[in-house]
């Protein structure tokens, strides 16, 4: 094989990849990173709307990437946590204040979050290869080789280590012959955002029903981004449903706690899994964020794991290269494997808790 091109060649360019690509900028490592969608395209899709809740570990991540600056104006603090349990009288409440902390978290769009990323790779030396595809792969002892679709042609390019970061259908995953366990909990998340009549006011709301569980997360002008789970069917019912009976049933569900209910937004919806890589590292690759693990989205973890496995593996590189070491040995890459395996580990096993507690 020729001497790489690349010291780190990262696929996937949505939160995950970008943090690790920013992670390593500051580095004097050679890094690219190839997405298969334009950020025109995917700065205005439509799941730009979905709203993200950003963990104190996440914030403190983003402002070391120089990201947070930027997207504070538009992230809406959770100063309150309300959860209940409709049917019984018993109710959880958390007050930042109280723990004496600014926030408890913070609520986002994906589509806010991803313009800042973007803007801060653009002030680094991190070279964008947009729109391209990943058509093959081939590691070697000393790198890899990857093939990608570009403009209607192929071309290679070779990196010392491959990232795969390209989401929960990762064509890296695939190429590698990585398995993985899948889990269908049998559930669809139904989302929009809707105008409560009373604001919300940095208060986050989980509810849990006998049909499944809903969050309102405060995001801005006084409004609340809608996750609601239900039964496939009924998820289907619910997305057929005219806006006035829609409205409805989830008042019904969610109770008054804001008083009335509008929508603000369209209903989408998405099915739910549990999906596990079952290895995170091969020969010269590795896999991190949703390429890794997708998690139910009722502790609203999904996105601050990705970012911890961005940051875990940035350390772990970089801290490799300052020492000399071959930073895409097996050795090197074990060591972020078993770092990630305890986190995702310890999240699943507090997500299957809540879901059989609350069933």
């Amino acid at each position: 094989m020729k001497t790489p091109e690349y010291d780190i060649l990262i696929v996937g360019g949505g939160l995950a990849g970008m943090s690790l690509a920013l992670g390593l900028a500051g580095s004097s490592l050679r890094v690219a990173l190839v997405d298969a969608v334009d950020y025109e395209t995917r700065l205005s899709a439509g799941a730009g709307d979905r709203a993200l809740a950003l963990a104190k570990g996440s914030m403190l991540l983003l402002e070391r990437l120089g990201v947070w600056p930027a997207v504070l104006p538009y992230a809406t603090p959770i100063r309150h946590i309300h959860v209940s349990d409709r049917g019984h009288s018993g109710k959880v409440r958390l007050h930042a204040a109280r723990e004496r902390v600014d926030a408890l978290g913070w609520v986002v769009t994906a589509r806010d979050l991803e313009r800042e990323a973007l803007a801060a790779m653009e002030r680094t030396a991190v070279e964008r290869i947009v729109p391209a595809r990943v058509g093959g792969l081939k590691a070697g002892m000393d790198g890899v080789c990857v093939t990608l679709s570009r403009d209607g042609r192929s071309e290679s390019l070779t990196a010392r280590l491959l990232v795969g970061a390209d989401g929960g259908d990762s064509s890296v995953r695939r190429l590698l012959d990585i398995g993985q366990s899948e889990h269908d909990y049998g559930q669809v998340a139904v989302t929009t955002v809707v105008k409560p009549a009373v604001d919300p006011q940095g208060t986050a709301f989980e509810r849990f029903t006998p049909e499944g569980p809903l969050a309102l997360l405060p995001v801005e002008d006084g409004k609340a981004a809608l996750v609601w789970t239900r039964h496939p069917e009924q998820a289907e019912r619910l997305m057929g449903l005219p806006e006035p009976q829609f409205i409805r049933e989830l008042q019904a569900a969610f109770g008054h706690w804001l008083g009335e209910l509008s929508l603000a937004a369209p209903r989408r919806k998405f099915p739910l899994k549990l999906i596990r890589a079952q290895q995170l590292a091969a020969e010269r690759a590795v896999l991190i964020g949703n390429a890794a693990h997708q998690l139910h989205p009722i502790a609203g973890q999904g996105l601050n794991l990705g970012l911890r496995d961005a940051a875990a593996l940035a350390e772990v590189v970089v801290d490799a290269a300052r020492l000399g070491l071959d930073f895409g040995a097996a050795d090197v890459l074990a060591r972020y494997q078993r770092w990630r395996r305890l986190d995702a580990l310890a999240l699943i096993a507090v997500i299957i808790v809540i879901l059989v507690f609350f069933r």
